[in-house]
């Protein structure tokens, strides 16, 4: 096992401290705002995580100046796999010995560190989640932050990076595994949503700057958009059966992923190669 420092920062050479690899970010967190991506990753995950022959480990990547999201992730994954295991890893010392007294060893730990996410015994994750991460880095930067963080992932694995509002009514995230990106999903609470394409503004690093005309997220939000408004009448029946039928639509032309039972949830998804750049 690597040396580490009291806060659960690796050792280096002679016992220097390991440099980790990364920025802070804003720290912005509240309870409970990661509800939408934790609900969709116990689900995608879920046959993932019962077979796994040893506790599997999950991480929540920049967890922020409180532990809030890792304290809800070990909740929610636990209720799927009792045993898992969670570590909170941030690049901020204070924000770790902040967390710390939320500390339920071996279920949940914290500890710093950055993109290199640092494992005791060099592990390898079976989840790794990147939520408002990497909206403070270049777009240019992204391609390789998800190489290095699905190179950290176990057979099987799967690395969720997105970006939500504040309160986690809004939330678009990427699924990858060890060879890439695979879909994009959209969610929102959706009382109050005036239409599908004000998701944009919480599309991922890698997405954001791309909802321009030419390019085929920009194309996938305006046919959205068009099928929302035509699916007007089923308003009367709730948001949800707008939302859905929306979606129905938009299976015809588009290549959406997942049981149709989560459109219901106010969450679509899509092929990664379908929006990608």
């Amino acid at each position: 096992m690597a040396p580490t420092s009291p806060d659960g920062t690796p050792r280096g050479g002679r016992g220097r401290a390991a440099r980790p690899v990364g920025t802070v970010t804003r720290g912005t967190t509240n309870p409970n705002r990661l509800r939408r991506m934790d609900r969709w990753i116990a689900a995608a995950l879920g046959p993932s995580l019962r077979r796994a022959a040893a506790p599997p480990t999950a991480v929540d990547l920049g967890y922020g100046a409180a532990p809030w999201t890792a304290v809800e992730l070990h909740a929610r994954l636990a209720a799927v796999r009792p045993d898992v295991r969670v570590v909170g890893i941030e690049i901020e010392p204070d924000r770790v010995a902040a967390a710390l007294p939320h500390a339920r060893p071996p279920g949940l730990t914290f500890r710093r560190g950055g993109f290199e996410v640092p494992l005791d015994g060099g592990g390898s994750p079976l989840l790794v989640r990147a939520a408002n991460v990497l909206r403070q880095y270049g777009e240019a930067e992204v391609a390789a932050v998800w190489e290095r963080l699905c190179g950290r992932l176990a057979p099987g694995g799967l690395l969720v990076e997105g970006t939500c509002d504040e309160v986690g009514r809004r939330h678009v995230w990427v699924a990858l595994g060890p060879e890439g990106p695979r879909t994009v999903t959209f969610a929102a609470r959706l009382a109050g949503l005036e239409r599908p394409g004000e998701l944009a503004e919480r599309l991922p690093k890698a997405l954001i700057h791309r909802n321009v005309p030419g390019e085929p997220v920009h194309a996938f939000l305006g046919d959205f958009d068009r099928a929302w408004a035509a699916a007007a009448p089923y308003a009367a029946f709730g948001a949800r059966q707008r939302w859905a039928a929306a979606c129905a639509a938009l299976a015809g032309s588009w290549p959406l992923a997942g049981p149709r039972s989560r459109w219901r949830l106010g969450e679509v998804t899509v092929e990664w190669a379908a929006v990608a750049p």
